[in-house]
């Protein structure tokens, strides 16, 4: 791997600022990252989050695990050094959404508690984690790509939650019970955190009510 700590490379300030991309949007920037099983709804609520968003006019985007795989990140594989990399990757990625002044999603198992703080750290100021809690038989009930099954048929090896250590976040500013509770009301708690943050403007309660419903 080529070595980029050379004293050639210099930081350059940009003109545009963060803060004129914020004002442009008219919401803040936010890297809310979204960690748990695999089949624990990651994915589902990240897109369910971004369409809220959309609607109330706010810039997002969806950064989800399988996807990055396709492309930015498709030559690391699935070794505790490889998951580390896939995640250092994203959270500079994440990172420059943010400073983009994009409320930005990720959809990553991230099982290790140092990857994330890791991610965190890059940001500590603009990232919201969101645990995606459910029992480990509930994803497998769920199972929608088929994982466990192949996992559970030796086919997949060091399978997160299997043969795999998944690490839970002890303090996640948002933490869901994605096994009892539903999308909309996952996707409310996280809304109103959003709100009570200042991250995004509250709506009127009608307008709120009309938006959640579409």
């Amino acid at each position: 791997m080529m070595n980029t700590t050379s004293n050639n490379v210099v930081w350059h300030e940009h003109i545009v600022t963060p803060s004129d991309l914020e004002a442009l949007h008219q919401h803040k920037g936010l890297t809310i990252w979204f960690t748990g099983l695999s089949a624990s709804g990651k994915s589902t609520l990240a897109n369910a989050l971004a369409a809220e968003l959309h609607q109330r006019k706010v810039s997002t985007f969806v950064l989800d695990g399988d996807n990055i795989r396709h492309g930015l990140n498709k030559d690391l594989g699935f070794s505790p050094k490889d998951r580390e990399e896939n995640i250092r990757r994203i959270g500079e990625v994440a990172k420059l959404f943010t400073a983009a002044g994009i409320v930005n999603m990720t959809a990553f198992i991230s099982p290790y508690a140092s990857d994330r703080l890791m991610a965190r750290n890059l940001q500590p100021e603009r990232f919201a984690e969101v645990f995606c809690d459910a029992s480990l038989d509930v994803c497998e009930q769920r199972d929608p790509k088929g994982m466990y099954k192949k996992a559970r048929a030796g086919l997949i090896k060091q399978f997160t939650g299997l043969d795999a250590p998944y690490e839970p976040p002890p303090n996640p500013e948002i933490h869901l019970r994605t096994d009892r509770q539903s999308i909309d009301e996952c996707i409310k708690i996280v809304i109103d955190w959003l709100e009570e943050h200042g991250i995004i403007s509250s709506l009127p309660q009608q307008r709120k009510e009309m938006a959640m419903a579409l």
